[in-house]
């Protein structure tokens, strides 16, 4: 039963356990099972959490959508009180941390009926596009062991693209959702800005640069956990607006007529777009007419100043990232007691953390306000006739792992190596726009490699429908991984 379980979507579990066909304590052993053949090979989960997961599932589980299907945490955001909660860090894991109390988003992940059997693996406060943390060891993809699975949520989608889950957590602050789900086959929606609540010790990171949801290997199970999870918690500072109708209703709608825009060249300058990726924009593109829908070349791009006159994404991006490192590493402190040391963290995190104290909060206002002027610009090219935008997920294919060296004699230089990685999704970031990453081709090889369709702000309904239209016209739930925890 547990090669079977391994691959179906968390629907289809979920079904199962509707119709008295198999019990939460059946799915939750299945996947504990999976976990222990599979795990070894690509160190995606590093927390075992299978005894309350036992406990969970032998009990009263809430008769949510998602009723007893096996789950798992990402290691850094949504978190359950009294885990172990280490953020990718070393100084954490000896501190033996624990989460204080429930988030909300992990509240509402319990109300859907969703168990949570482990945690995943992350880079130290997800700062980097791989999951190779010092803390815990590199985690590998199961398409291509030497290959990262991106990150910072690597660790979730590495466990399911391997099979041993069918969904699991994710968060997203430049595109570690959505690289991630390019890097494994899976599907990975970024929410817009403040869909999902990060309360309630967090109102918002960085001034909404972050946003949490799942990595999943079908649209459905996406369009379902968000339909569960999203909405205001009390004393959210912001909220985006409501849907017009629940998301689960976009999955059978098959209509025509959208306009979608191709964006073929990021907004970074000095990236280069490896050719698999391009390939894979122009099969989408193929695949989008045919449903009836009209491809346009624009894109907001074209509105932007290039070269000198233009905004410094990069840099201001990492003022805003850089800031945000600086605050975690104070907050740390207070919590363990004592100041967190350039000894407690990897050469990066630490040089980020200096870099957030040396800008001044005026610096930090004014990228703010250049990021607001970018938020600005893209809305106003959807508000010109464009309901999509299609590019790249990334501008190059899964990378080696161990180029991304957050210990490198240059620490920065680990930064600079994820532009490559971040350079179409952590503008949505910036802007707030609703972002989705779907499996639809595969190089020579066999590497996944994604693209990315963004939609305005709040219109996470349109990104769902399409992409269910396009999973429909190209199925990827029968291509399994290599390392896959299933017999063949």
């Amino acid at each position: 039963m547990s090669d079977e379980l391994a691959r179906m979507d968390a629907t289809a579990q979920a079904e199962l356990v509707g119709s008295g066909e198999a019990s939460p304590t059946e799915l939750v052993e299945a996947a504990i099972d999976r976990a222990e053949r599979v795990n070894p090979e690509i160190n995606a989960v590093i927390h075992d959490l299978s005894g309350p997961a036992r406990e969970t599932a032998a009990g009263a589980v809430p008769d949510g959508p998602f009723k007893g299907v096996p789950f798992m945490l990402k290691d850094l955001g949504a978190a359950n009180a009294g885990e172990p909660l280490h953020l990718g860090m070393k100084v954490l894991k000896e501190a033996n941390f624990h989460a204080p109390i429930d988030t909300t988003l992990a509240q509402r992940f319990r109300a859907a009926g969703l168990i949570t059997v482990g945690k995943t693996n992350t880079p130290e406060l997800g700062i980097v596009a791989t999951t190779e943390p010092k803390a815990y060891g590199a985690t590998r993809n199961p398409w291509d062991l030497g290959r990262s699975p991106g990150g910072s949520s690597g660790g979730s989608a590495a466990a399911v693209a391997a099979g041993i889950v069918p969904m699991a957590h994710a968060n997203d602050g430049g595109g570690s959702i959505r690289i991630p789900a390019s890097n494994c086959g899976l599907v990975g929606l970024k929410p817009t800005r403040q869909r999902i609540s990060e309360g309630p010790l967090v109102g918002d990171v960085m001034s909404g640069v972050t946003v949490e949801l799942c990595v999943s290997r079908s649209v459905r199970d996406t369009a379902r956990l968000l339909e569960a999870v999203h909405g205001p918690a009390p004393g959210d500072p912001y909220v985006a607006p409501p849907p017009s109708r629940p998301y689960t209703d976009e999955l059978d709608d098959e209509g025509g007529g959208l306009r979608v825009g191709i964006m073929r060249r990021p907004a970074v300058e000095g990236v280069e777009v490896a050719a698999p990726c391009l390939e894979a924009v122009a099969k989408a593109a193929g695949l989008i007419e045919s449903l009836g829908h009209e491809i346009d070349e624009g894109n907001p791009l074209d509105t932007l100043p290039a070269g000198e006159g233009g905004p410094d994404i990069e840099d201001s991006f990492l003022t805003r990232w850089a800031a945000g490192q600086a605050a975690t590493l104070t907050q740390l402190g207070m919590l363990l007691g004592r100041p967190i040391t350039e000894h407690d963290v990897e050469p990066l995190t630490w040089t980020m953390a200096q870099i957030g104290h040396e800008r001044t909060s005026g610096r930090y206002l004014l990228d703010v306000g250049i990021h607001q002027g970018l938020s600005r610009v893209v809305a106003g090219w959807f508000e010109t006739g464009y309901d999509l935008l299609l590019t790249p997920t990334m501008a190059e294919i899964a990378p080696p792992l161990g180029e991304i060296d957050t210990a490198a004699s240059d620490p920065m230089s680990a930064f600079t190596r994820c532009l490559p990685s971040g350079a179409f999704t952590a503008i949505f970031n910036i802007t707030g726009q609703p972002a989705v990453s779907i499996p639809l081709h595969w190089t020579a090889d066999g590497v996944p490699v994604g693209v990315q369709l963004v939609a305005p702000f709040g219109r996470e309904d349109l990104l769902i429908r399409i992409a269910a239209q396009l999973e429909k016209a190209a199925p990827w739930a029968e291509r399994t991984p290599p390392v896959f925890a299933a017999a063949s």
